[in-house]
């Protein structure tokens, strides 16, 4: 059983979702929450698997409880899925620095919906390669070109990156490459440890920002 919590100023918004999700028998919300501030106390209190979060928010919003549950959690910190309206929003592409899982728009049909919740559970990434890119061009950047030059990847490690930032995940990778899945995890894992990411999301960002992946 997957636990999830809803975070969304909109009533509304959390009670579509919750019948979304509970329409699922692996899905199971344990939570809601109006706002940044109290996302923060019931994914600390309720630690939940999954945390929906929406990222325009009166107060606090969804980025800064995003850097909060992630800082506080460490290792243990629940994947964080940003639920949006736009995917170009920039309040997207900084909760994803921050260290979000992938976002997912509101428009999403409910069997996308509960996929992405089960990809970002099992810890693959929700990626809309498309919309990084244009993001990412717009943030070129020094630093994520030397993290990229100081990496060192491996010919089969740089090929893996790409593939990831093209929204494969690891058993695609894996078919692309004719390489076992552990291995394909081990090849990410070292990715992400080299470029300093904690997760892939981070890894593909960095990829487009300093041009690795060509924009």
């Amino acid at each position: 059983m997957i636990d999830i919590l809803l975070v969304d100023d909109e009533e509304l918004v959390r009670a579509g979702l919750r019948a979304v999700l509970e329409a699922q028998g692996d899905l199971r919300v344990i939570g809601e929450a109006a706002d940044g501030a109290e996302a923060m106390v019931l994914a600390r209190t309720l630690r939940p698997h999954v945390v929906l979060m929406d990222v325009r928010m009166p107060e606090v919003d969804g980025l800064s409880a995003t850097r909060a549950i992630l800082a506080a959690g460490g290792a243990s910190a629940p994947k964080v899925l940003v639920v949006t309206t736009f995917e170009n929003d920039d309040y997207v592409y900084e909760a994803l620095r921050a260290g979000a899982d992938g976002f997912l728009l509101k428009r999403s049909r409910p069997a996308e919906i509960a996929h992405a919740v089960r990809l970002v559970a099992a810890g693959e990434s929700l990626l809309f390669p498309a919309a990084i890119r244009r993001l990412a061009g717009e943030r070129a950047n020094r630093p994520a070109a030397e993290a990229m030059a100081r990496a060192g990847l491996t010919e089969r490690e740089a090929e893996v990156l790409r593939l990831v930032a093209q929204g494969l995940s690891n058993g695609e990778i894996a078919e692309r490459l004719f390489l076992g899945v552990q291995t394909v995890k081990t090849h990410v894992s070292s990715v992400l440890g080299k470029l300093g990411a904690r997760d892939r999301t981070q890894a593909v960002i960095v990829a487009y920002e300093s041009g690795f992946v060509p924009r």
